[in-house]
């Protein structure tokens, strides 16, 4: 098959699951056209790979347009691509606006198949947005399957965008092989714990309350906390730390394409955030051997499980630094419930879902 891929390329779950779906394709031998701005991160310094290719989207600079018609220069490009290549799919990954383009594209090419996925913030935030809302719904309602990567995130669109079409849950994956614990190279917890996070720092993974758990626990032992990634809360969280008194022991690292090898270094992994979709970040380190605190919100109960740590209410600091204390205090089981746990999401399984799904939208 040949399936065109539109998603957000930068260290988002979405762009993340996206591209290591078509890499996953790719190699099962179907021919996979990423259609973007730029390459996405998860591709990019891999050199060439074969059965993948990417097409760059240049939005027109004309006077008139305050805003550049980026969504319409999408569509245009993927009309190009689809004609060009004969596109037999298109999996428009974030309904906004991809489903939209996606659907345009097919109106004008004609007996293509398409299949959106929904990852979160574009039914909880976006797509709710009002001048958005009918758009959304309706790129949803057109598309020929469209998936959810949870439960949650499929009754969550239902509820709130009143979408009538079926909506499958296929969960996001994790390569098993590549993701597992391997030698601690960090010189990182010999004689303390090592908590780690990984976000893009928005106000929604409260990264004020990593910090206050990490504080109660360090309050208790010795401990280390690593921040990964970046965004608009990193200087209130630096300054959270110094009240705290835990500066010293909180390390921002900066966005990391490379997180095994940090996971491989950690004990425990601080995830509060007020909502979660899906939770990739939970299922890569479950799969190194790393046990999750966080938040009993959206849809990571459905992948945290029982055997794969430990959720608490949104905003308990109190209750989650007990819970990574408890963990801390004996963790090997939860070492290998949380590995238990990731092979529930292997690759192989989901890839599988999705390789048939193609299949049925391009007949």
């Amino acid at each position: 098959m040949k399936i065109g891929v539109l998603c957000y390329p930068t260290y988002g779950g979405s762009g993340v699951v996206a591209t290591e779906l078509g890499k996953a394709m790719a190699q099962r031998g179907h021919e996979v056209h990423f259609i973007n701005y730029q390459l996405p991160v998860r591709l990019q310094g891999n050199g060439y790979s074969p059965g993948i290719y990417f097409h760059e989207v240049v939005v027109p600079d004309y006077p008139l347009f305050a805003h550049s018609p980026w969504t319409l220069a999408l569509a245009g490009r993927l009309v190009h691509v689809a004609q060009e290549y004969g596109l037999d799919v298109i999996h428009a990954h974030y309904a906004v606006p991809h489903a939209l383009a996606a659907v345009l594209a097919r109106d004008i090419v004609g007996k293509i198949g398409v299949v959106t996925t929904l990852h979160g913030t574009d039914i909880t935030l976006v797509g709710k947005e009002p001048d958005l809302l009918e758009v959304t719904r309706h790129g949803i309602q057109r598309s020929d399957v469209a998936t959810a990567v949870s439960h949650f995130l499929a009754q969550e669109t239902r509820n709130q965008l009143g979408v009538e079409k079926d909506i499958q849950t296929v969960y996001n994956f994790v390569d098993l092989e590549q993701y597992q614990r391997c030698p601690n190279k960090l010189s990182l917890g010999q004689d303390e714990a090592v908590l780690i996070h990984i976000s893009n720092f928005r106000p929604v993974k409260r990264l004020e309350d990593v910090i206050r758990v990490f504080a109660g626990v360090r309050r208790q032992r010795r401990a280390v906390l690593l921040l990964v990634g970046d965004g608009p809360q990193r200087c209130a969280a630096q300054t959270l730390a110094r009240e705290l008194g835990v500066q010293e022991d909180v390390k921002f690292m900066g966005q990391e394409q490379s997180i095994v090898p940090l996971l491989s270094a950690a004990d425990l992994l601080l995830l509060p955030s007020a909502k979660e979709s899906f939770g990739l970040v939970a299922l890569e380190a479950m799969a190194c051997g790393v046990p999750v605190v966080g938040s009993a919100a959206g849809g990571l109960p459905e992948v945290v499980g029982e055997a794969g740590g430990i959720l608490c209410p949104v905003g308990d600091v109190e209750a989650m630094t007990k819970a990574a204390l408890s963990i801390l205090a004996d963790l090997a089981p939860w070492r290998r419930g949380s590995r238990r746990q990731a092979q529930l999401f292997s690759h192989t399984r989901w890839v599988d879902e999705y390789e048939q799904i193609y299949r049925q939208v391009s007949l």
